[in-house]
């Protein structure tokens, strides 16, 4: 991702996160860490062969650790295997941050998420209750040790997105 994908990305996010989606600014600073020698993100576009936004993904890295910031993908796009492609580029991308363990977390409600994240190798390991809001919704954490022994993109399913305020 760079600062001209911002534009195409705000608008995708506003359709699939209306409550809670991210500013301009918040795309702009973690653009900010993802460039240079000092690095600690990782964020990515996926584009139709017309050039179209499909989706997007966001890693943040510190120390050993790797959190999925996001996975986005156009409602047009769903179910194409286009999200488990997005989450392999977050994994090769934790494994050249030498992350030890990737984290995330998904709402309770978004199975179809959860099932991607479990293909990886993710596991449950608790909840944050009342993450998502407004709505008041639980949050499933999710843990996968050893990224870089995860497998690559797998069998079709794109999950709508999820989303990590950190």
């Amino acid at each position: 991702m760079r600062w001209w994908d911002i534009d195409p990305v705000l608008a995708l996010e506003k359709e699939l996160f209306p409550e809670d989606a991210w500013s301009r600014g918040m795309f702009w600073s973690e653009l900010a860490h993802a460039r240079g020698p000092h690095a600690t993100r990782r964020y990515v576009v996926a584009e139709t062969s017309a050039g179209e936004l499909a989706g997007y993904a966001g890693l943040a890295a510190a120390g050993d650790q790797g959190d999925v910031q996001t996975i986005a993908v156009a409602p047009g796009h769903q179910g194409t295997g286009l999200g488990s492609r997005l989450l392999s580029e977050l994994l090769r991308a934790a494994t050249d941050f030498e992350c030890h363990e990737v984290m995330l977390e998904v709402r309770v409600d978004n199975v179809r998420a959860q099932r991607l994240y479990e293909r990886f190798g993710f596991e449950p390991i608790g909840f944050r209750r009342g993450y998502y809001q407004p709505g008041n919704v639980d949050a499933l954490v999710m843990r996968l040790t050893d990224p870089a022994s995860a497998p690559s993109a797998v069998p079709p399913s794109a999950a709508q997105g999820t989303r990590n305020h950190g």
